[in-house]
């Protein structure tokens, strides 16, 4: 009778060795520490903030609101206005616009094509003309032909969004109910990561959590300025930063750390 062989079971082929896992200790000890690097972008740190704003004071130490007006009314007019359209053009369209509809009761008089007529270099003319005449209304018929003094009424207020209201209210009346957040406040709240977002609304939160109350109105001046003389949206002039060795932007043009 013949001898059956017997030999050990092979491994399966092809199946290779359990890796030992990591225990969940382990793996959460892991994530703690890459959650907690620094990340300099995003440094909030009072000191850093504090230094941002005496470095924004130190090099704008007069900014302040570019539109030519000699009262709120004029200056909402004017930042109405500004929408999609540069300062020095506004300011070259208010004195002839002014000098025919000096008051809000002269502007809800006037025909819409009247004002388009003199607005017209300012592009979206008769969106705005819509909402200076409405503003007027609104105005002279609810608020005694007065520019109201808080932001609950003056967003009630045609062409008067937050941004708008921001402006009158920061500029005309020394109040700071909320921070301006226009194309150069967003793109440098980015740049020096005192937001992540690209919602001026969002924004605006997001400043006033971290700026002072009383720095919020030469906040939104300073970085305007800023915004257009050094940190343009294209190739930011880096090298001439007053902010560069605080600044952590990708998109930096020039290093010196």
């Amino acid at each position: 009778m013949a001898k059956v062989a017997t030999k050990t079971s092979p491994a399966v082929k092809g199946k290779t060795p359990s890796k030992k896992k990591s225990s969940p200790v382990a793996a959460s000890a892991i994530k703690s520490k890459k959650a907690t690097k620094a990340d300099p972008k995003r440094d909030l740190a009072p000191a850093r903030i504090t230094e941002i704003l005496d470095r924004l004071a130190k090099a704008y130490p007069n900014a302040e609101c570019a539109l030519h007006h000699r009262n709120p009314w004029e200056l909402l007019v004017a930042t109405i206005l500004s929408a999609q359209c540069t300062d020095v053009r506004v300011n070259m369209v208010t004195p002839e616009l002014f000098r025919h509809f000096p008051t809000p009761k002269a502007f809800t008089e006037a025909s819409l094509p009247a004002i388009e007529e003199l607005i017209k270099s300012t592009g979206f003319f008769r969106n705005k003309a819509k909402s200076i005449s409405g503003a007027a209304k609104k105005i002279v018929n609810e608020f005694g032909g007065k520019v109201p003094q808080t932001l609950a009424e003056l967003i009630t207020v045609p062409g008067a969004a937050r941004k708008t209201a921001n402006v009158v209210l920061g500029v005309a009346f020394k109040k700071a109910e909320g921070v301006v957040v226009d194309t150069h406040v967003l793109r440098i709240s980015n740049r020096l990561g005192l937001t992540q977002s690209d919602d001026p609304k969002k924004v605006e939160q997001d400043l006033m959590k971290i700026i002072p109350r009383d720095r919020w109105i030469a906040f939104s001046h300073e970085v305007i300025f800023h915004g257009r003389q050094v940190c343009v949206a294209r190739k930011p002039r880096c090298v001439e930063c007053s902010l560069e060795t605080i600044c952590f932007a990708p998109d930096k043009t020039w290093s010196g750390h």
